[in-house]
């Protein structure tokens, strides 16, 4: 069961410009987070009182009068699709506001005891790291409140990673997949002590993101949107572009 026009709102955050995205059943208000890496208060101030610089891209109200008709939005939980630095170093700022739990899938539990030290190698100052509440487990569809995501476990960038699908009733449905899959590339699989294997990669990819209708729409961590379709079709490291031997064909990871 899918939702109606969902209000999506992408906020670019951080010194990797990391898509941090905030969805919202407009129906109801029930919001959640996905992979709340940086900028808490901004993406905060936003939420709660359409104040400060708002989102970089979205579907819904730009200003507080446009959504004067809409439910008040109350967050509901944070889900992050794996956990590295720039997508999980502030969920403790924004867990500790809302008050609401944290999924995140087991096997990136110990990447993300590593978040801090991550940061460092940036400059960055991060807060202690955060410790799931509740595990993510592949194949379930998990209710938070009115709405509904699929879990697609897709190892290969990181152990623990996910895509996390949304269904939509009245149009493409559309998936958040970390940095799996980008516009044209995929996750790099050579970055320190996240278990990061091509080959693995690529099976994720083929078996778990494009199964889904073609013209799903693709969120990904970094870069512009695209859709399932267009990936399959052109992307030269997974998709057909990359010949008969498939993604065994090209380069490792970009």
């Amino acid at each position: 069961m899918g939702i109606e026009q969902p209000w999506i709102e992408h906020f670019f955050v951080g010194p990797l410009q990391m898509r941090c995205s905030v969805v919202t059943d407009r129906h109801t208000g029930d919001t959640i987070i996905v992979d709340g890496g940086d900028e808490p208060e901004r993406i905060i101030s936003w939420i709660e009182r359409f104040e400060g610089r708002g989102p970089d891209w979205t579907t819904g109200p730009q200003t507080k009068e446009e959504a004067a008709n809409l439910p008040e939005r109350h967050v509901v939980a944070l889900v992050n699709t794996h956990a590295h630095f720039d997508h999980s170093g502030f969920i403790p700022a924004l867990r500790a506001h809302f008050g609401v739990p944290w999924y995140l899938h087991p096997d990136d539990n110990y990447l993300q005891t590593l978040a801090q030290a991550s940061g460092r190698r940036y400059g960055l100052t991060l807060p202690e790291p955060a410790v799931a509440d509740e595990a993510f487990e592949a194949t379930r569809t998990y209710a938070f409140g009115s709405l509904e995501l699929s879990v697609l476990h897709t190892p290969g960038h990181t152990l623990g990673g996910c895509c996390l699908l949304l269904g939509v009733d009245d149009g493409p449905d559309h998936v958040f997949v970390g940095d799996t899959l980008f516009a044209g590339s995929v996750g790099r699989t050579d970055i320190a002590d996240s278990g990061g294997d091509f080959d693995l990669l690529a099976q994720s990819i083929h078996t778990q993101l494009w199964p889904l209708d073609e013209d799903t729409v693709v969120h990904p961590g970094h870069g512009p949107l695209t859709t399932i379709g267009h990936e399959r079709r052109t992307n030269p490291f997974v998709g057909d572009a990359a010949g008969p031997g498939g993604s065994f064909g090209f380069g490792k990871y970009a």
